[in-house]
């Protein structure tokens, strides 16, 4: 059985994948309309992943006895100034996500809830692994400038980290 302040935290995590998700999906249509075809997959394969990451929430607090909630979000942003900017507001929004997660943590410590903080160390790695991914994809775009974008573009899908690929 969940503690109440776990099983909060929880549920506000349920609903920062959710908002991830959608967010990627956001970026995902963005570059496909700005004719960035790999960069959509790559983010709408990462839109699929936080969906998935949500659902493992979802599931965790329903089989611990607690009551997962979903709730309604806010609209992620539609617009982009250029892909530069749109993959540093992908790390920027990986480096909430693993911040979330930390709180979480400590939460689960705070209430020695040694079982949801175990179940949880597979996302600390996700994380890590989530971030080294996008920093290694913001280098590349460093490195090719604006003329070479059309090959950064056809390799970005083959770039995406380890992890995330598991069933729910």
């Amino acid at each position: 059985m969940l503690a109440k302040k776990v099983e909060d935290i929880l549920n506000l995590q349920i609903e920062r994948e959710d908002y991830s998700s959608q967010l990627y999906l956001s970026m995902a249509s963005w570059a496909e309309n700005q004719g960035f075809g790999g960069v959509a997959n790559w983010l709408y394969m990462q839109s699929d992943e936080e969906r998935m990451h949500m659902l493992k929430f979802v599931k965790y607090i329903n089989d611990r006895d607690g009551k997962a909630s979903i709730c309604g979000l806010d609209k992620p942003p539609v617009e982009f100034e250029d892909i530069f900017k749109l993959f540093d507001a992908v790390l920027k929004h990986e480096r909430y996500i693993s911040n979330s997660i930390n709180e979480i943590v400590a939460v689960c410590m705070e209430e020695k809830d040694f079982t949801t903080n175990s179940w949880l160390q597979w996302f600390v790695t996700e994380q890590i692994e989530e971030e080294a991914s996008v920093k290694s994809i913001i280098d590349k775009l460093k490195l090719l400038g604006e003329k070479n974008l059309y090959m950064f573009d056809r390799d970005v899908p083959s770039m995406r980290g380890g992890g995330g690929n598991e069933a729910v």
